[in-house]
Order: structure tokens, then C-alpha cells, then sequence
């Protein structure tokens, strides 16, 4: 595959991943911060919150299964994922978060437990097609392409 076939794959790809709902304007903004003295600031961001989302994953997990539950630990686990994902544009994973807090001040576990499964789901669906992304942009550098800038109109 040529390099301008992998451009044009990367920009229908990003594409799909706005109009999907998996990213929102802020992932943009992000990507707008990144230039030639930083051009892995995005991945290195998003790499970031990978990390402390899989922190915060297993401590919500493990939040959820003590006999007596803490809902205020778990809201704070579940806010701080909100605006994590919020931050780099994880669009589904922040409304998921969004309706799990409305659980925890109920404090319904059932609810509650299903809320992390989705977004447990949500949260791997976007790494998974964020680790796609930073894929592909890795083969248009190496094969000494640029990146192309994706115009969104929405």
C-alpha cells in the first residue's frame, strides 16, 4: 500500500471514529497541540490515560466488591475517569461515566455493576481503536509520509 492510499485510510478511519461517537472535538484540540518539536505528544497523552485507566478500572472493581460499599470512593473513582477520558475526547467512555455516577448517588450496586461493564466495554473499544489509529500513523511516518489533518464537518 502506497503512502497516500494509508493517508486516505487514516483520515476515513478518524472519520468513523467521530461519527461512531468513540471521540469528540477535544481529541482534535489534542491533536492540534502536537507539532515537529512534540510529534508524539497525542500518543503520549492518550498512553497516559491508559494507564490511569486501568488503574482506576481496578479500583472501581475492586470498590464494587467489598461487602460494604463505599459509594463516595467509587463516584470519585468514576469522576476522575469521567474527566480523564474527558480530556483526550474518549466521547462514549465519558457518557458512561456520566450515567454511572447517577447510580452511585443512588447507590444502586446492581446498577451500579452493570455500569462498569459498559464502561469497562466502552473503555476497551476506544483503546482498541485508538491503538489502531497511533498504528497506522506509524506506518505512513515510517514509509516517510505525513500525517494528514482530518477536517471534520459536522
Amino acid at each position: 500500500m502506497d503512502v497516500g492510499q494509508m493517508q486516505r485510510q487514516l483520515v476515513e478511519y478518524t472519520k468513523s471514529l467521530f461519527i461512531e461517537g468513540y471521540l469528540d472535538s477535544q481529541f482534535l484540540q489534542l491533536q492540534q497541540l502536537q507539532d515537529e518539536s512534540n510529534p508524539s505528544f497525542v500518543a503520549e497523552v492518550v498512553s497516559l490515560f491508559f494507564e490511569d485507566s486501568e488503574r482506576i478500572l481496578k479500583d472501581l472493581t475492586f470498590a464494587l466488591e467489598q461487602k460494604i460499599i463505599d459509594f463516595k470512593k467509587v463516584d470519585a473513582h468514576v469522576h476522575q475517569f469521567k474527566g480523564s477520558s474527558s480530556s483526550i475526547g474518549a466521547q462514549r467512555v465519558k457518557n458512561a461515566c456520566i450515567a454511572f455516577r447517577g447510580y452511585c448517588e443512588e447507590q444502586n450496586v446492581n446498577s451500579c455493576t452493570r455500569c462498569l461493564q459498559q464502561v469497562k466495554q466502552e473503555y476497551f473499544i476506544v483503546k482498541n481503536k485508538l491503538e489502531t489509529l497511533f498504528r497506522l500513523e506509524h506506518q505512513i511516518i515510517g514509509a516517510g509520509g505525513s500525517i494528514p489533518m482530518v477536517e471534520l464537518s459536522f
